[in-house]
């Protein structure tokens, strides 16, 4: 039987606080933010500290990314609090994770079901350089033309190069499921699960390692960079996985982990 929502969350939050453990391109035609302004965003690394996807915190020991971003529990760490990856700042935090969930039902050759949650060995130190992402309420949508941001440390150009080490971020209006699944651009294959995000024109487009990364829409996680035709195409917006759809089973999965009071 599942709680309801406001009795979970407060649940949630208390039991984050008092259930405690001791032990294909990037962000084309954007800009780099104000440092640590957008706090949510962490770097899902390999354990040798190479840069695969983004993904955002949503509570102390708790991520959200794309599942196609699972390289194993073994082989990935995560990293809080960066701005330039290829400067070492002070504010980071690095922490392993301690189980991976993708969702049941995640299909690599639709991408349907494109997220994953990633349980932290040890809380994120929540300060003034790192905070959490809000989420949205089950099955809430945004209008079309409603903007937003995407955020990411991925390649700032459709023809690749080298990764930029700062981190980047462009603002792009949400596209309609309808024009998204029109015969001249996905033609059908964008599910009830996903969201378009762009410009007909093109130009702006999240890109090749932003995967996994926040979409934000007033204040709240509404995506997850999930896929695309090559980066900023015209008429081809960015697809993510819709957080909305997924917010019960977040609930529900955290909770059966706080529900445990422990790590295993």
């Amino acid at each position: 039987m599942e709680l309801p929502s406001l009795l979970l969350c407060i649940l949630l939050e208390f039991l984050a606080v008092n259930c405690l453990d001791p032990a294909e391109e990037r962000i084309v035609g954007g800009y780099a933010p104000v440092p640590h302004s957008i706090k949510y965003i962490v770097s899902i690394q390999t354990t040798d500290r190479q840069h695969i996807c983004g993904g955002s915190l949503i509570n102390k020991y708790w991520v959200v990314t794309a599942a196609h971003c699972n390289i194993g529990v073994d082989k990935m760490m995560v990293v809080a609090g960066d701005y330039s990856l290829s400067i070492y700042e002070g504010t980071e935090q690095e922490i392993l994770p301690h189980h991976l969930v993708p969702y049941p039902e995640y299909n690599p050759i639709t991408n349907n079901n494109d997220i994953m949650l990633i349980k932290l060995r040890a809380p994120i130190y929540l300060n003034s350089y790192v905070s959490i992402a809000l989420l949205p309420r089950q099955d809430a949508s945004m209008a079309e033309g409603r903007m937003c941001r995407v955020s990411g440390w991925g390649y700032t150009s459709s023809s690749g190069g080298q990764i930029p080490s700062t981190l980047r971020t462009v603002k792009l209006p949400i596209v309609s499921t309808e024009k998204c699944n029109s015969t001249g651009s996905f033609n059908g294959t964008i599910t009830e699960n996903m969201l378009c995000a762009g410009y007909s024109t093109g130009g702006k487009d999240a890109c090749k390692g932003d995967s996994g990364g926040p979409l934000v829409c007033e204040g709240r996680l509404y995506g997850v960079v999930s896929w695309g035709k090559g980066c900023a195409e015209a008429l081809f917006p960015g697809v993510y996985t819709a957080v909305s759809k997924y917010r019960r089973w977040i609930d529900n999965t955290i909770f059966s982990y706080y529900g445990r009071c422990n790590n295993d």
